[in-house]
Protein backbone atom coordinates (compact mmCIF):
# COMPACT_ATOMS: atom_id res chain seq x y z
CA UNK A 1 0.00 0.00 0.00
CA UNK A 2 1.22 3.65 -0.91
CA UNK A 3 2.96 4.69 2.29
CA UNK A 4 3.04 8.43 1.10
CA UNK A 5 0.40 10.72 1.20
CA UNK A 6 -0.01 14.46 -0.94
CA UNK A 7 -2.49 16.60 0.63
CA UNK A 8 -3.97 18.92 -2.15
CA UNK A 9 -2.03 21.76 -3.74
CA UNK A 10 -0.68 24.86 -1.35
CA UNK A 11 -3.11 26.63 -3.94
CA UNK A 12 -6.21 25.47 -1.15
CA UNK A 13 -5.16 27.87 1.35
CA UNK A 14 -6.42 30.65 -0.49
CA UNK A 15 -9.89 31.02 -0.09
CA UNK A 16 -9.58 31.05 4.00
CA UNK A 17 -6.66 33.06 3.48
CA UNK A 18 -8.19 35.88 1.49
CA UNK A 19 -11.75 35.56 3.36
CA UNK A 20 -9.58 36.33 6.63
CA UNK A 21 -6.68 38.58 5.99
CA UNK A 22 -6.57 40.93 3.25
CA UNK A 23 -3.09 42.04 4.56
CA UNK A 24 -1.65 41.95 1.14
CA UNK A 25 -4.32 43.99 -0.51
CA UNK A 26 -3.84 46.53 1.91
CA UNK A 27 -0.25 47.09 1.42
CA UNK A 28 -0.64 47.19 -2.28
CA UNK A 29 -3.17 50.07 -1.27
CA UNK A 30 -0.67 51.90 1.01
CA UNK A 31 1.13 54.79 -0.11
CA UNK A 32 5.43 54.84 0.23
CA UNK A 33 6.00 55.85 3.63
CA UNK A 34 2.91 54.38 5.39
CA UNK A 35 3.03 51.72 7.77
CA UNK A 36 2.92 47.75 6.56
CA UNK A 37 -0.15 46.94 8.73
CA UNK A 38 0.35 48.39 12.54
CA UNK A 39 1.84 51.30 12.19
CA UNK A 40 5.19 50.06 14.17
CA UNK A 41 7.54 50.59 11.27
CA UNK A 42 7.75 52.46 7.66
CA UNK A 43 9.03 51.54 4.77
CA UNK A 44 10.63 53.80 1.62
CA UNK A 45 8.92 54.39 -1.45
CA UNK A 46 12.28 52.62 -2.92
CA UNK A 47 11.61 49.52 -1.18
CA UNK A 48 7.92 49.41 -1.55
CA UNK A 49 8.68 49.54 -5.59
CA UNK A 50 10.75 46.68 -5.19
CA UNK A 51 8.48 44.57 -3.36
CA UNK A 52 5.66 45.50 -6.05
CA UNK A 53 7.87 44.34 -8.83
CA UNK A 54 8.90 40.91 -7.05
CA UNK A 55 5.20 40.66 -5.98
CA UNK A 56 3.90 41.51 -9.96
CA UNK A 57 6.40 38.47 -10.91
CA UNK A 58 5.05 35.54 -11.94
CA UNK A 59 7.49 33.58 -13.35
CA UNK A 60 9.04 31.64 -10.20
CA UNK A 61 12.75 31.29 -11.33
CA UNK A 62 12.73 35.26 -11.67
CA UNK A 63 10.55 35.90 -8.58
CA UNK A 64 13.18 34.05 -6.40
CA UNK A 65 15.82 36.43 -7.94
CA UNK A 66 14.01 39.88 -7.64
CA UNK A 67 13.30 38.51 -3.94
CA UNK A 68 16.80 37.85 -3.16
CA UNK A 69 17.92 41.05 -4.67
CA UNK A 70 15.24 42.79 -2.25
CA UNK A 71 16.58 41.03 0.83
CA UNK A 72 20.06 42.23 0.10
CA UNK A 73 19.10 45.95 -0.10
CA UNK A 74 16.81 45.85 2.78
CA UNK A 75 17.80 42.86 5.15
CA UNK A 76 16.10 44.94 7.94
CA UNK A 77 13.00 46.13 5.77
CA UNK A 78 9.29 46.25 7.34
CA UNK A 79 8.43 45.02 4.34
CA UNK A 80 9.24 41.60 5.36
CA UNK A 81 6.31 39.85 6.45
CA UNK A 82 5.53 40.42 2.61
CA UNK A 83 8.51 38.90 0.96
CA UNK A 84 8.85 35.80 3.04
CA UNK A 85 5.47 34.46 1.96
CA UNK A 86 6.39 35.70 -1.52
CA UNK A 87 9.33 33.31 -1.17
CA UNK A 88 7.82 30.26 0.03
CA UNK A 89 5.37 30.16 -2.18
CA UNK A 90 7.56 30.71 -5.13
CA UNK A 91 10.05 27.86 -3.99
CA UNK A 92 6.36 25.55 -3.47
CA UNK A 93 5.58 26.34 -7.54
CA UNK A 94 9.03 24.44 -8.21
CA UNK A 95 8.58 22.01 -5.55
CA UNK A 96 11.55 23.17 -3.60
CA UNK A 97 10.49 21.67 -0.23
CA UNK A 98 13.28 22.94 2.22
CA UNK A 99 13.38 26.11 0.85
CA UNK A 100 9.61 26.42 1.88
CA UNK A 101 10.07 25.15 4.98
CA UNK A 102 13.52 28.35 5.31
CA UNK A 103 11.46 30.97 4.05
CA UNK A 104 7.84 29.82 6.78
CA UNK A 105 10.47 29.83 9.81
CA UNK A 106 11.44 32.96 9.06
CA UNK A 107 8.12 34.38 8.66
CA UNK A 108 7.17 32.96 12.12
CA UNK A 109 10.55 34.32 13.71
CA UNK A 110 9.16 37.91 13.32
CA UNK A 111 6.41 36.93 16.03
CA UNK A 112 3.82 39.37 16.56
CA UNK A 113 5.25 41.58 13.59
CA UNK A 114 3.04 39.18 11.52
CA UNK A 115 -0.83 38.69 12.10
CA UNK A 116 -2.47 35.77 12.98
CA UNK A 117 -3.57 34.98 9.16
CA UNK A 118 -0.37 35.45 8.24
CA UNK A 119 1.36 33.13 10.48
CA UNK A 120 -1.56 30.59 9.67
CA UNK A 121 -0.58 30.90 6.29
CA UNK A 122 3.14 30.41 7.01
CA UNK A 123 2.19 27.11 9.11
CA UNK A 124 0.66 25.61 6.25
CA UNK A 125 3.28 26.18 3.94
CA UNK A 126 5.44 24.24 6.12
CA UNK A 127 3.12 21.46 7.23
CA UNK A 128 2.55 21.28 2.95
CA UNK A 129 6.15 21.03 2.44
CA UNK A 130 6.94 18.33 4.98
CA UNK A 131 4.42 16.21 3.68
CA UNK A 132 6.18 16.78 0.65
CA UNK A 133 9.62 15.51 1.72
CA UNK A 134 10.46 12.06 0.77
CA UNK A 135 9.34 10.33 3.86
CA UNK A 136 13.23 8.27 3.08
CA UNK A 137 15.27 11.06 3.14
CA UNK A 138 17.51 11.94 6.49
CA UNK A 139 15.87 15.87 6.01
CA UNK A 140 12.22 14.51 7.39
CA UNK A 141 13.86 12.75 10.49
CA UNK A 142 15.83 15.75 11.09
CA UNK A 143 12.92 18.22 10.53
CA UNK A 144 10.69 16.01 12.58
CA UNK A 145 10.77 17.84 15.96
CA UNK A 146 10.34 21.32 14.53
CA UNK A 147 7.56 19.66 12.19
CA UNK A 148 5.73 18.64 15.08
CA UNK A 149 6.12 22.01 16.94
CA UNK A 150 4.67 23.79 14.25
CA UNK A 151 1.88 21.50 13.62
CA UNK A 152 0.66 21.93 16.93
CA UNK A 153 0.48 25.90 16.82
CA UNK A 154 -0.49 25.57 13.39
CA UNK A 155 -3.36 23.81 14.82
CA UNK A 156 -3.34 26.63 17.59
CA UNK A 157 -3.31 29.49 15.22
CA UNK A 158 -5.78 28.00 13.24
CA UNK A 159 -8.44 27.89 16.27
CA UNK A 160 -7.95 31.36 17.15
CA UNK A 161 -8.63 32.56 13.57
CA UNK A 162 -11.85 35.07 13.41
CA UNK A 163 -14.70 34.52 11.68
CA UNK A 164 -15.29 37.34 8.13
CA UNK A 165 -18.43 39.19 9.08
CA UNK A 166 -19.61 37.98 5.50
CA UNK A 167 -19.12 34.17 5.74
CA UNK A 168 -20.79 32.23 8.04
CA UNK A 169 -20.08 30.38 10.58
CA UNK A 170 -20.87 26.72 8.63
CA UNK A 171 -18.88 28.08 5.55
CA UNK A 172 -16.01 29.19 8.05
CA UNK A 173 -15.93 25.60 9.27
CA UNK A 174 -15.75 23.93 6.14
CA UNK A 175 -12.99 26.25 5.12
CA UNK A 176 -11.19 25.11 7.73
CA UNK A 177 -11.64 21.77 7.89
CA UNK A 178 -8.70 21.21 5.35
CA UNK A 179 -6.15 22.84 6.62
CA UNK A 180 -6.59 20.76 10.53
CA UNK A 181 -6.26 17.59 8.38
CA UNK A 182 -3.16 19.02 6.91
CA UNK A 183 -1.71 20.28 10.46
CA UNK A 184 -3.48 17.06 11.92
CA UNK A 185 -1.50 14.34 9.33
CA UNK A 186 1.54 16.37 9.30
CA UNK A 187 1.95 16.16 13.47
CA UNK A 188 1.12 12.42 13.04
CA UNK A 189 3.96 12.28 10.35
CA UNK A 190 6.89 13.83 12.65
CA UNK A 191 5.74 12.14 15.60
CA UNK A 192 6.27 8.54 14.24
CA UNK A 193 9.29 9.42 12.92
CA UNK A 194 9.92 10.59 16.99
CA UNK A 195 8.37 6.97 17.67
CA UNK A 196 6.25 9.16 19.82
CA UNK A 197 3.45 6.39 18.63
CA UNK A 198 0.75 7.65 21.29
CA UNK A 199 0.30 11.66 19.98
CA UNK A 200 0.91 9.84 16.27
CA UNK A 201 -2.23 7.33 16.91
CA UNK A 202 -4.28 10.88 18.29
CA UNK A 203 -3.58 12.73 15.33
CA UNK A 204 -3.82 10.11 12.56
CA UNK A 205 -7.42 9.58 14.43
CA UNK A 206 -7.97 13.46 14.08
CA UNK A 207 -8.02 13.33 10.68
CA UNK A 208 -10.13 9.83 10.20
CA UNK A 209 -12.52 11.88 11.76
CA UNK A 210 -12.84 14.58 9.23
CA UNK A 211 -12.75 11.89 6.32
CA UNK A 212 -13.93 8.80 7.42
CA UNK A 213 -13.14 6.50 4.60
CA UNK A 214 -9.71 7.73 3.81
CA UNK A 215 -7.85 3.60 3.37
CA UNK A 216 -4.13 5.28 3.95
CA UNK A 217 -5.03 7.16 7.24
CA UNK A 218 -6.85 3.85 8.36
CA UNK A 219 -3.78 1.73 7.46
CA UNK A 220 -1.38 4.33 9.18
CA UNK A 221 -3.31 3.95 12.81
CA UNK A 222 -2.69 0.64 12.17
CA UNK A 223 0.76 0.74 11.49
CA UNK A 224 1.43 2.87 15.06
CA UNK A 225 -0.28 0.72 16.96
CA UNK A 226 2.17 -2.29 15.81
CA UNK A 227 5.11 -0.12 16.32
CA UNK A 228 4.09 0.56 20.33
CA UNK A 229 5.98 -1.32 22.77
CA UNK A 230 4.58 -3.70 23.37
CA UNK A 231 2.37 -3.98 19.94
CA UNK A 232 -1.33 -3.50 20.25
CA UNK A 233 -2.42 -6.28 17.86
CA UNK A 234 -6.00 -6.02 18.12
CA UNK A 235 -6.26 -2.26 17.82
CA UNK A 236 -3.71 -2.55 14.60
CA UNK A 237 -5.63 -5.19 13.25
CA UNK A 238 -8.97 -2.84 13.34
CA UNK A 239 -7.70 -0.52 11.55
CA UNK A 240 -5.67 -2.30 9.07
CA UNK A 241 -9.27 -3.95 8.76
CA UNK A 242 -10.86 -0.63 7.95
CA UNK A 243 -8.26 0.15 5.46
CA UNK A 244 -9.43 -2.73 3.25
CA UNK A 245 -12.93 -1.93 3.95
CA UNK A 246 -12.37 2.06 3.00
CA UNK A 247 -14.76 3.16 0.38
CA UNK A 248 -11.61 5.07 -1.44
CA UNK A 249 -9.34 2.15 -1.54
CA UNK A 250 -8.55 0.83 -4.70
CA UNK A 251 -8.69 -2.67 -5.13
CA UNK A 252 -5.27 -2.87 -5.45
CA UNK A 253 -5.08 -1.01 -1.82
CA UNK A 254 -7.61 -3.58 -0.45
CA UNK A 255 -5.89 -6.59 -1.40
CA UNK A 256 -2.57 -5.68 -0.55
CA UNK A 257 -3.67 -4.69 3.07
CA UNK A 258 -6.12 -7.91 3.04
CA UNK A 259 -3.41 -9.85 2.52
CA UNK A 260 -0.94 -8.48 4.74
CA UNK A 261 -4.04 -8.33 7.74
CA UNK A 262 -4.11 -12.27 7.37
CA UNK A 263 -0.19 -12.79 7.81
CA UNK A 264 -0.51 -11.01 10.77
CA UNK A 265 -3.71 -12.82 12.59
CA UNK A 266 -2.20 -15.78 11.67
CA UNK A 267 1.10 -14.85 13.26
CA UNK A 268 -0.59 -13.90 16.48
CA UNK A 269 -2.54 -17.11 16.79
CA UNK A 270 0.78 -19.25 16.06
CA UNK A 271 -0.46 -20.55 12.50
CA UNK A 272 -3.70 -21.65 12.87
CA UNK A 273 -3.28 -25.76 11.63
CA UNK A 274 -6.51 -25.18 9.88
CA UNK A 275 -6.25 -22.26 7.39
CA UNK A 276 -9.78 -21.84 6.58
CA UNK A 277 -10.32 -20.46 10.38
CA UNK A 278 -7.86 -17.60 9.54
CA UNK A 279 -10.05 -17.01 6.77
CA UNK A 280 -13.07 -16.86 8.95
CA UNK A 281 -11.74 -14.53 11.42
CA UNK A 282 -10.35 -12.46 9.03
CA UNK A 283 -14.28 -12.35 7.09
CA UNK A 284 -15.30 -11.84 10.48
CA UNK A 285 -13.35 -8.72 11.14
CA UNK A 286 -14.10 -6.87 8.07
CA UNK A 287 -17.27 -7.41 7.86
CA UNK A 288 -17.70 -5.50 11.75
CA UNK A 289 -14.64 -2.77 10.50
CA UNK A 290 -16.92 -1.99 7.57
CA UNK A 291 -19.98 -1.43 9.65
CA UNK A 292 -18.74 0.15 12.95
CA UNK A 293 -16.73 3.14 13.64
CA UNK A 294 -14.86 1.75 16.72
CA UNK A 295 -13.91 -1.92 17.58
CA UNK A 296 -16.66 -3.36 19.99
CA UNK A 297 -15.86 -3.53 23.30
CA UNK A 298 -16.18 -7.50 23.33
CA UNK A 299 -14.40 -8.29 20.11
CA UNK A 300 -10.81 -9.84 20.47
CA UNK A 301 -9.20 -13.22 18.81
CA UNK A 302 -7.41 -15.25 20.86
CA UNK A 303 -3.66 -14.97 21.06
CA UNK A 304 -1.07 -18.15 20.76
CA UNK A 305 -0.37 -17.80 23.96
CA UNK A 306 -4.44 -18.16 24.27
CA UNK A 307 -4.63 -21.34 22.09
CA UNK A 308 -1.30 -22.89 23.83
CA UNK A 309 -3.45 -23.00 27.14
CA UNK A 310 -6.26 -24.39 25.51
CA UNK A 311 -4.00 -27.10 24.35
CA UNK A 312 -2.47 -28.04 27.69
CA UNK A 313 -5.13 -30.27 29.13
CA UNK A 314 -7.16 -31.03 26.47
CA UNK A 315 -8.71 -34.10 25.28
CA UNK A 316 -11.12 -35.08 23.43
CA UNK A 317 -13.89 -35.63 25.62
CA UNK A 318 -12.63 -31.63 27.00
CA UNK A 319 -13.18 -30.75 23.08
CA UNK A 320 -16.77 -32.32 22.64
CA UNK A 321 -17.70 -30.71 25.87
CA UNK A 322 -16.28 -27.59 25.21
CA UNK A 323 -17.64 -27.71 22.13
CA UNK A 324 -21.07 -28.26 22.58
CA UNK A 325 -20.95 -25.57 25.10
CA UNK A 326 -21.01 -23.14 22.84
CA UNK A 327 -19.71 -19.25 23.04
CA UNK A 328 -16.60 -18.00 23.37
CA UNK A 329 -15.12 -21.13 24.84
CA UNK A 330 -16.41 -22.96 22.28
CA UNK A 331 -14.60 -20.89 19.60
CA UNK A 332 -11.24 -21.20 21.22
CA UNK A 333 -11.45 -24.72 21.41
CA UNK A 334 -11.91 -25.30 18.14
CA UNK A 335 -9.26 -22.76 17.03
CA UNK A 336 -6.66 -24.41 19.27
CA UNK A 337 -7.95 -28.23 18.36
CA UNK A 338 -8.86 -27.81 14.83
CA UNK A 339 -5.94 -29.85 12.51
CA UNK A 340 -4.71 -32.00 15.73
CA UNK A 341 -4.18 -35.48 15.50
CA UNK A 342 -6.10 -37.42 18.23
CA UNK A 343 -4.91 -41.31 19.33
CA UNK A 344 -7.21 -43.88 20.44
CA UNK A 345 -10.95 -42.19 20.32
CA UNK A 346 -13.05 -43.95 21.99
CA UNK A 347 -16.48 -44.80 20.63
CA UNK A 348 -19.66 -47.26 19.65
CA UNK A 349 -19.63 -48.23 15.74
CA UNK A 350 -23.16 -46.80 14.33
CA UNK A 351 -22.74 -47.19 10.83
CA UNK A 352 -19.89 -48.59 8.55
CA UNK A 353 -19.73 -47.41 4.71
CA UNK A 354 -17.30 -49.00 2.51
CA UNK A 355 -15.82 -47.23 -0.56
CA UNK A 356 -12.85 -47.23 -3.04
CA UNK A 357 -10.55 -44.56 -1.49
CA UNK A 358 -11.74 -44.48 2.02
CA UNK A 359 -14.01 -46.36 5.13
CA UNK A 360 -17.04 -43.95 5.99
CA UNK A 361 -17.80 -44.69 9.91
CA UNK A 362 -20.38 -42.94 11.76
CA UNK A 363 -19.45 -43.25 15.51
CA UNK A 364 -20.88 -42.24 18.56
CA UNK A 365 -18.61 -40.89 21.26
CA UNK A 366 -18.55 -42.87 24.31
CA UNK A 367 -16.53 -42.69 28.21
CA UNK A 368 -18.50 -45.29 29.66
CA UNK A 369 -20.05 -48.88 29.84
CA UNK A 370 -23.76 -46.20 30.21
CA UNK A 371 -22.97 -44.49 27.85
CA UNK A 372 -22.31 -47.41 25.11
CA UNK A 373 -25.56 -49.03 25.93
CA UNK A 374 -27.60 -45.85 25.89
CA UNK A 375 -26.71 -44.17 22.43
CA UNK A 376 -28.00 -44.89 19.13
CA UNK A 377 -26.82 -41.98 17.19
CA UNK A 378 -23.76 -40.93 16.00
CA UNK A 379 -22.06 -37.57 16.78
CA UNK A 380 -18.87 -38.55 14.60
CA UNK A 381 -18.10 -38.61 10.86
CA UNK A 382 -14.91 -40.47 10.53
CA UNK A 383 -13.15 -41.06 7.08
CA UNK A 384 -10.86 -44.12 7.35
CA UNK A 385 -7.83 -43.93 4.65
CA UNK A 386 -5.76 -46.42 3.41
CA UNK A 387 -7.15 -49.07 5.85
CA UNK A 388 -9.63 -51.41 3.60
CA UNK A 389 -10.30 -53.81 6.22
CA UNK A 390 -12.12 -51.35 8.48
CA UNK A 391 -14.60 -52.23 6.45
CA UNK A 392 -14.99 -55.61 8.10
CA UNK A 393 -16.01 -53.58 11.17
CA UNK A 394 -19.63 -54.51 12.66
CA UNK A 395 -22.41 -52.32 14.19
CA UNK A 396 -23.00 -51.63 18.30
CA UNK A 397 -19.15 -52.98 18.32
CA UNK A 398 -16.82 -50.45 19.89
CA UNK A 399 -13.89 -49.17 18.04
CA UNK A 400 -10.76 -46.89 18.33
CA UNK A 401 -8.96 -44.56 15.79
CA UNK A 402 -6.65 -42.22 15.60
CA UNK A 403 -7.43 -39.36 13.81
CA UNK A 404 -7.35 -35.51 12.73
CA UNK A 405 -9.85 -33.19 13.37
CA UNK A 406 -10.90 -31.49 10.06
CA UNK A 407 -14.72 -29.59 11.14
CA UNK A 408 -17.88 -29.55 12.99
CA UNK A 409 -21.18 -29.03 13.10
CA UNK A 410 -22.25 -27.36 16.23
CA UNK A 411 -25.74 -28.40 17.91
CA UNK A 412 -28.98 -29.13 17.51
CA UNK A 413 -27.50 -31.66 15.09
CA UNK A 414 -23.76 -31.91 16.67
CA UNK A 415 -20.67 -33.56 14.55
CA UNK A 416 -17.51 -34.00 14.64
CA UNK A 417 -15.59 -34.56 11.10
CA UNK A 418 -12.14 -36.73 11.28
CA UNK A 419 -9.95 -36.96 8.00
CA UNK A 420 -6.72 -39.50 7.53
CA UNK A 421 -8.07 -41.63 10.61
CA UNK A 422 -6.76 -45.16 11.38
CA UNK A 423 -8.44 -47.52 13.39
CA UNK A 424 -6.93 -49.45 16.23
CA UNK A 425 -6.08 -53.49 14.49
CA UNK A 426 -7.07 -54.36 17.59
CA UNK A 427 -10.81 -53.55 17.02
CA UNK A 428 -11.12 -55.12 13.11
CA UNK A 429 -12.31 -58.74 13.46
CA UNK A 430 -9.52 -61.07 11.66
CA UNK A 431 -10.87 -63.32 9.00
CA UNK A 432 -12.97 -66.29 10.23
CA UNK A 433 -13.58 -64.40 13.79
CA UNK A 434 -16.51 -64.20 15.67
CA UNK A 435 -17.82 -61.80 16.55
CA UNK A 436 -16.70 -59.99 19.73
CA UNK A 437 -18.84 -58.98 22.79
CA UNK A 438 -16.35 -57.61 24.78
CA UNK A 439 -16.71 -53.62 25.13
CA UNK A 440 -13.57 -52.35 26.04
CA UNK A 441 -12.95 -48.65 25.88
CA UNK A 442 -9.70 -47.08 26.98
CA UNK A 443 -8.83 -43.89 28.69
CA UNK A 444 -8.94 -40.80 26.42
CA UNK A 445 -5.69 -39.82 25.53
CA UNK A 446 -4.00 -36.10 24.62
CA UNK A 447 -3.89 -35.04 21.24
CA UNK A 448 -1.10 -34.55 19.22
CA UNK A 449 0.05 -32.45 15.93
CA UNK A 450 -0.61 -34.39 13.10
Amino acid sequence: MNRTRRIAGLAIIAGLYLAISGASNALAQAPAGQDAGAGKQQYTMAEYNAYQAAAAERNPAQQIKLLDDFVAKYPNSALLIYIYPLYYNAYSQIKTWPKVIEYADKLLALGEKAEAPIRYQAYYARAFAYSNLLATSQEVKDQAPKACEAAKAGLKTLGELKKPDNMSEDDFNKQKQQPAILFSYTLAQCSMIQKDYQTAIDSYKAVLEKNPDDAITSYKIGQAYMAMNPPQQMDAFWYFAKAVSAKNANQTQSTQVKTYLRKLIANYQGGNVCDNLTDAELNELLQLAGSSAERPAGYKLPSSADLDAARKDMTIASVIADLRAGGDKAKITWLASCGLEFPDVPGKLIEVTPGTDAVQLKVAFVTSDAEFDAKTTPDMDVKVVGQPEAAKLEKDNPVRFTGTLAAYDPDPNFMLHWDKAKVNAEDIPKEKEKKSTTKKRPATKKPGRS
